[in-house]
């Protein structure tokens, strides 16, 4: 009788360990399924932000800045080159309208722009002193050129001032093209007619195009004149096949760009938001890079150059 009761004694102890085993494998499993379950969960919630934070900002209640700008800035590419890094980087649309700098103004009077891109200081601060624009911002330039047939009639390439070379074009009767738009750059060749002391309205010499730069260039070529362009829609016009460059860069050319945008107390109904973004982009580091960088590789120096801030 004793020795069936130590079996059944150790029969229960054996049955009671194997069970307590039993119980902690399920328990440990259980645990485990628990933990990986909470980090699955914590996974989709990980990936739930991460596909929410990379999520693109809202675009602009009001996508489309209007932009009216010289043609030298259009005509030469850098605009068009521009556009598409500025739209990505902002989520902002260009509409670009471009003439000589006076029309180019003028369409910010009538309220038809928000913003400017222009190159003619005593009208960029008259515009402002008229309350039609917030800031006049100067950011980059390049030069004034006077290009011409490579053998020079006029012989000028020995000049040191725009003023002498004028000078010397009229008194040999050289053909001379003038934008005659009212743009900056036929500010500019007035400023030198002025110093030069020669009024040029009139003379058989003196044609006026009545036109942008490239067909102004265009004229000059075919007539194998002389103008004056901007440096940058000089090396990007087919003209410079037939004309060369004979006096750039000297201090009296230099050619200041500036932006202005539209004041919204004279015209409410403007993209003050969307003229902010444009200012801003172009004076930050992926435009101004950009800038630096366009005309390097095709004419082997830039076209344009920032300002130091």
């Amino acid at each position: 009788m004793k020795r069936k009761t130590a079996s059944k004694v150790l029969f229960a102890t054996v049955f009671a360990a194997l069970f307590a085993l039993f119980m902690v494998a399920c328990s440990s499993g259980s645990g485990s399924a628990a933990s990986s379950s909470a980090s699955a969960s914590a996974s989709s919630a990980s990936s739930a932000a991460a596909s929410s934070s990379a999520s693109p900002a809202a675009a602009p209640a009001n996508p489309v800045v209007r932009i009216s700008t010289t043609t030298s800035v259009n005509d030469s590419g850098l605009l068009p080159y521009l556009q598409p890094y500025f739209e990505e980087a902002t989520g902002y649309q260009w509409e670009i309208t471009s003439a000589g700098t006076g029309a180019a103004i003028k369409k910010g009077e009538t309220g038809d722009a928000d913003a400017l891109l222009v190159h003619a200081k005593a009208s960029e601060e008259e515009f402002v002193n008229n309350g039609f624009g917030v800031e006049r911002i100067p950011f980059m330039y390049n030069y004034f050129v006077i290009v011409g047939p490579a053998d020079d009639p006029a012989g000028i390439k020995d000049c040191k001032t725009a003023a002498e070379a004028f000078k010397k074009i009229a008194d040999s009767g050289s053909t001379f093209v003038s934008r005659g738009d009212d743009s900056g750059t036929n500010k500019k060749e007035l400023q030198i007619w002025e110093a030069a002391g020669v009024a040029p309205t009139g003379q058989d010499w003196y044609v006026n195009a009545g036109a942008g730069m490239g067909a102004t260039l265009t004229q000059a070529a075919e007539r194998q004149g002389y103008t004056l362009s901007d440096k940058g829609t000089f090396l990007s016009n087919d003209a410079k096949k037939s004309l060369v460059i004979l006096l750039g860069e000297s201090d009296d050319m230099k050619n200041t760009y500036s932006m202005i945008a539209i004041s919204p107390e004279k015209w409410p109904d403007t993209n003050s938001e969307g003229a902010k973004a444009f200012i801003d982009w172009m004076q930050g580091e992926q435009a101004s890079k950009l800038i630096a960088e366009y005309g390097v590789a095709e004419y082997g120096e830039p076209l344009f150059y920032l300002l130091e801030k």
